[in-house]
């Protein structure tokens, strides 16, 4: 597992928490909005991403997500954009039918593992009776990996050498953290 330090690493955790209201105007039900169909063995990196998202939803009791090719080129192209013509900095996502968590890891790569892992660190500021995060702490990305009712997933890393930086995004389907729904 790579190891980063906060001080070398811009931890910047970012998730566009889009936040799903039940009955938004004008807003598709992501429950009937179309993917791809997931694929049975995902290739490598994506399996590790697959693995670290089901074992944290397994320590919750959720079951697992499935790998979506469709989610994991929509993260590729974006990841891809982001490093071409944005400087590696986070993408603005926008509500929609898809969740999404990012990191944005300064200096050594980091592994879909460790990635994961980091997102999931934020357990501790999730508190489940009040389904709330503890104040002044953000546990939106924890939320979104174990969100029950999202089923597919896709991730994409990609390396920024110029800014020594190692932007990663994943997309779920159907999108979490919905307002007033916990995630298990």
């Amino acid at each position: 597992m790579a190891k980063f330090s906060p001080s070398v690493v811009s931890v910047a955790l970012a998730l566009s928490l889009l936040l799903v209201q039940k009955s938004a105007p004008g807003r598709v039900s992501p429950a009937t909005t179309p993917v791809a169909a997931p694929t049975a063995q995902p290739p490598s990196p994506a399996q590790d991403f697959l693995d670290a998202h089901n074992k944290a939803r397994a320590e919750v009791g959720v079951a697992p997500l499935q790998w979506n090719p469709k989610l994991a080129n929509a993260t590729s192209r974006l990841v891809r954009y982001q490093r071409d013509k944005m400087g590696c900095k986070f993408a603005e996502l926008k509500s929609g039918a898809y969740g999404a968590n990012q990191l944005l890891a300064s200096g050594e790569a980091v592994t879909p593992p460790t990635v994961v892992e980091t997102w999931v660190a934020e357990k501790k500021y999730y508190d489940y009776d009040n389904n709330s995060c503890v104040p002044e702490h953000m546990c939106g990305v924890y939320t979104q990996v174990v969100w029950s009712r999202s089923l597919e997933l896709g991730c994409a890393q990609v390396g920024c050498a110029k800014e020594r930086a190692f932007l990663t995004i994943c997309f779920y389907f159907p999108a979490g953290n919905v307002v007033g729904e916990k995630p298990y």
